[in-house]
């Protein structure tokens, strides 16, 4: 990025783009639902946590979130409330 800080909104903004914009319609419309209603609320290190993995492949995540895989350890708990937030909807 040029030496130049990414800001909150642009970070938040960028996190919300790549949630959408999945290679799965069934991973957009569920990493989509979560960004909405809980980025803003994160903190920096859940915000790093995300971002890495919205690197991972979509199969590996939607199996993560579906519970037909475990999650690596890493991402165990971001993954329970992203299921979470899936099952309220």
């Amino acid at each position: 990025m040029n030496g130049v800080a990414e800001t909150a909104e642009a970070r938040l903004k960028r996190l919300r783009m790549r949630s959408m914009r999945r290679g799965m319609k069934e991973m957009d419309l569920i990493l989509d639902g979560f960004a909405a209603g809980r980025l803003a609320s994160m903190d920096a290190g859940e915000l790093d946590l995300y971002d890495a993995l919205l690197s991972e492949n979509d199969q590996d995540i939607y199996q993560w979130v579906t519970g037909q895989a475990a999650a690596p350890r890493r991402y165990g708990a971001l993954i329970g409330r992203i299921a979470d937030h899936a099952h309220r909807r």
